[in-house]
């Protein structure tokens, strides 16, 4: 099979997160299996027009800000010289429209949709354009079947008006190799860890607000802030506006092999997101033996299994997010059920699991 991918980044791209794992995973084992692959992307500052990643070869063109008006014109012009059995169109921003342009089979790889929490993100402007590119997926992709990570991307697009039948959930995978339980001392000051890109729809501050209550009770706790974007000038005021400079740390982007001892040694990690595709940083910190407090809302109620791997607590309660993380802080055994449950959850995500449902979804697609 000769597969075609869209993608706004691929996975060497400075700012790709879950979706360009997921979408780089998956190709990435079919490559392994037999399969041909190419994915087409936006350019980024110094990439190279043209390169082969883990057997996959990566094509890049245009730029991040018009890559949904650009790149379908590239692949028609790709198209044109090259034939393929079938095409991943992963709509994690804009959707490109590719059934518009090609009439190869067209499977869309949906994380999550933006719906109304774009505007948390951005004005309204750009977030009436978002919000109205995504309307017309029912009607532009009516004859493709759909493929999600989580049974909250499932639903969205059935409330969209994409009949259940067509979409297929298959859970994502995650890195064992790289996330694992190390079995290290955890740090001696109680540590709770947010971890992510720093965007405004992720509501990193009920993270930063509610540790003023869980000092209260834990005066030595302190939030360890890692990930970097664009909000992070705001959340560091807000931290001063707060006090909070000797309790709240930025550390910034970390190497995946510190991170994961920097996690290993974490008591607890906090996610107060109003939606995720899925929530990966999730269950990597659960690979670590951490237990999660996370908002009960789309995609972290499905990676989060509520009192088994961590607790969820209503979106943007900053009162509950501290109240549940002092219980877990204070209560050794109630810490140590949900480690345990968390290592024990983790086993059953692997990307060769992912890969091998995908591929099997994929021929039966087009079979």
């Amino acid at each position: 099979m000769k597969i075609l991918a869209i993608n706004w980044r691929d996975i060497e791209n400075p700012d790709a997160g879950g979706a360009e794992v997921h979408l780089h995973e998956i190709l990435s084992h079919l490559v392994r299996w037999g399969y041909e692959a190419t994915q087409i992307s936006a350019a980024f500052p110094g990439c190279t027009p043209e390169k082969e990643i883990d057997g996959i070869r990566i094509l890049r063109h245009g730029h991040w800000f018009d890559a949904n008006f650009t790149i379908p014109q590239f692949a028609r012009r790709h198209l044109s010289k090259n034939s393929y059995d079938i095409i991943l169109e992963d709509i994690n921003k804009v959707p490109f429209y590719m059934p518009l342009v090609t009439r190869t089979p067209v499977v869309p790889v949906v994380p999550h949709l933006f719906g109304t929490t774009v505007f948390r993100e951005t004005n309204a402007v750009f977030g009436l354009y978002v919000w109205f590119w995504e309307s017309f997926i029912p009607l532009v992709y009516r004859k493709s079947v759909f493929l999600v990570i989580s049974p909250s991307t499932r639903d969205d697009l059935v409330s969209r008006g994409v009949p259940a039948e067509r979409i297929k959930v298959i859970l994502c995978g995650l890195d064992h190799q790289r996330y694992r339980n190390l079995d290290l001392e955890r740090f001696e000051r109680p540590t709770i860890v947010h971890l992510g890109r720093l965007r405004k729809y992720k509501s990193v501050e009920v993270a930063v607000r509610a540790m003023i209550r869980i000092r209260e009770r834990i005066p030595e706790a302190r939030l360890v802030i890692i990930g970097t974007g664009p909000h992070q000038a705001v959340l560091e005021r807000e931290v001063q506006r707060l006090g909070l400079t000797e309790a709240v740390e930025f550390k910034g982007y970390m190497e995946s092999e510190e991170l994961v001892r920097y996690l290993n040694r974490t008591h607890l990690v906090m996610n107060p997101s109003p939606k995720e595709g899925w929530g990966l940083t999730v269950v990597e910190a659960n690979a670590c033996g951490v237990p999660v407090v996370a908002s009960d809302r789309p995609g972290l109620r499905d990676s989060v299994m509520d009192g088994e791997t961590g607790i969820l607590v209503p979106y943007g309660d900053e009162r509950a997010f501290a109240a549940r993380a002092v219980e877990i802080l204070e209560d050794r055994e109630l810490h140590g059920r949900l480690r345990e449950g968390a290592l024990r959850r983790v086993r059953e995500l692997t990307w060769e699991r992912c890969a091998s449902e995908t591929k099997e979804f994929l021929e039966s697609t087009l079979g």
